[in-house]
């Protein structure tokens, strides 16, 4: 082949290598289509708890800063006068308004306060695409945005606001009381730091001892954590192709069947309460027979620490656990770290987990937790 011929095989070739690069990029973007979402919004009593006829119930609406609207269930004491205090309740992790938070929202109502339990962003009856997505920053956002809708209440003092967080939303409560100094008190029960068991994983022995707690290991390692990163990540590439909206399986087993003599007893008995009438809902993630959480999910909360500034929380607060907790080591490493003057860990005798989830054991503190915003929103 002569030099001409070749400079000009090689000037086509450059050509046409040049419409195939072309041609395998994407159009240019011209418009941005957000989603429209409409959530109908239950007006019957879908509880799995009974109504109380000692106060007023309301369903509401409001955005947080991030544009999310949530939906709150709102209680008030009847034939109150004056401005109250209140108390804004959220969890477990997972769970939604009709579960555990509207149990503690009502019981504290009845004994004088405003409350208002809600439904986290991307869950529950709340707004927010893609569902089933945790985030470190934006659930504790969820509690400030939860206090600024109380605050704008004509029945509440602003001045007198307190959070209430029940497991995995013990650890974002505490994080928002550092982060809202708005919030004059904060409680939690049977509390998670739900970053630190996504980074650490479980820090006990799965297995209880023979007095019926559980005896504290090692966290997994930062190798561990590198792995749990690549693979979490690498479901990005197919998740990003369904707008993140995969769901992870089922995160409660099937307790008629799929409980054994080798089934950790704390697994047991979250299956027992989410998987069965006493708590099931059918908008709870934790419910849910067919997904749980997206399976992108726990990636911004592995590598995201919500309690870094616990020490500078000024606010009072009571850590409430129970003694048998597979989850105690929570509670009791948070309430170290907490840097409140005005701090107590109380420890409920005999109570399991999920005891402090509902009624049936009868060992909920509400009695405690009225003192404790009695005596600190006034």
């Amino acid at each position: 082949m002569t030099f001409k011929k070749l400079s000009t095989a090689l000037a086509l070739s450059s050509s046409l290598l040049g419409v195939n690069a072309m041609a395998a990029l994407p159009q240019n973007a011209t418009t941005v289509e957000i989603p429209a979402q409409s959530i109908q919004l239950t007006q019957n009593w879908d509880k799995i708890f009974p109504k109380s006829d000692k106060v007023e119930h309301r369903k509401v609406t409001f955005k947080n800063r991030y544009g999310i609207t949530l939906v709150g269930d709102l209680y008030v004491p009847k034939n109150a006068k004056g401005k109250l205090a209140a108390i804004a309740v959220s969890g477990p992790f997972g769970a939604v308004k009709e579960q555990s938070s509207g149990l503690y929202a009502q019981h504290m109502a009845e004994r004088g306060f405003v409350t208002l339990a809600f439904d986290p962003s991307f869950t529950g009856e709340s707004s927010g695409f893609p569902r089933n997505m945790p985030s470190p920053d934006i659930n504790t956002e969820d509690f400030s945005a939860a206090v600024d809708y109380l605050g704008s209440l004509d029945n509440v003092n602003r001045d007198n606001i307190g959070i209430l967080g029940v497991c995995g939303w013990g650890g974002f409560a505490l994080n928002a009381a550092a982060s809202d100094p708005r919030i004059k008190a904060v409680a939690t029960s049977t509390m998670y730091d739900m970053t630190r068991i996504a980074a650490n994983g479980y820090e006990i022995n799965m297995k209880q001892n023979a007095k019926g707690s559980y005896d504290k290991t090692k966290p997994q390692t930062a190798e561990a954590r590198y792995n749990a990163r690549v693979q979490m990540n690498n479901t990005r590439w197919e998740s990003s192709k369904t707008g993140y909206a995969t769901l992870l399986p089922a995160n409660n087993i099937d307790p008629t069947k799929d409980i054994t003599a080798d089934t950790p007893k704390f697994i047991a008995e979250y299956a027992n309460f989410y998987r069965t009438e006493r708590g099931f809902h059918p908008r709870a993630i934790n419910s849910n027979p067919q997904g749980s959480w997206a399976d992108t999910a726990m990636i911004s909360m592995t590598n995201m620490p919500i309690l870094q500034y616990a020490k500078e929380l000024k606010a009072p607060a009571l850590i409430v656990h129970g003694e048998k907790a597979h989850s105690r080591y929570f509670s009791e490493d948070a309430y170290k770290a907490l840097g409140s003057k005005n701090k107590e860990l109380y420890i409920v005798p005999n109570a399991s987990h999920t005891d402090l989830y509902d009624d049936v054991a009868g060992k909920i503190p509400y009695d405690k937790f009225e003192s404790f915003f009695k005596a600190n929103l006034k």
